[in-house]
């Protein structure tokens, strides 16, 4: 599943702590890799249903961002019950992200 966080809709706390697992994509319309990445995490949505995608535009929600010290993007998080696991910088292949969330 994914989810493009609208933090009038979303609790980002409640999100992460509800999913066992789930990858956070800090992302911006305007950047090239992130927009590579898109049909990546579209495909690992189909491929992994264990695991919440929760994309974060930047622009849009720049305090998540700057909680997250994210500097770069596009930014990935991965959160397993509610705590952080691992993070990355930059694009990455599905095959690459499906094994980093095992």
């Amino acid at each position: 599943m994914i989810i493009n966080f609208n933090r009038e809709v979303n609790d980002f706390n409640d999100i992460i702590k509800k999913s066992d697992k789930v990858l956070v994509d800090f992302h911006a319309k305007w950047c090239g890799p992130c927009r590579m990445l898109g049909p990546v995490l579209e495909e690992l949505s189909e491929l992994r249903e264990d695991v919440t995608i929760l994309k974060i535009d930047v622009d849009k929600d720049p305090e998540i961002a700057r909680a997250f010290n994210v500097s770069s993007i596009p930014t990935l998080f991965i959160f397993e019950n509610g705590n952080i696991k691992d993070s990355f910088l930059g694009y990455r292949n599905v095959e690459e992200l499906n094994f980093l969330l095992k």
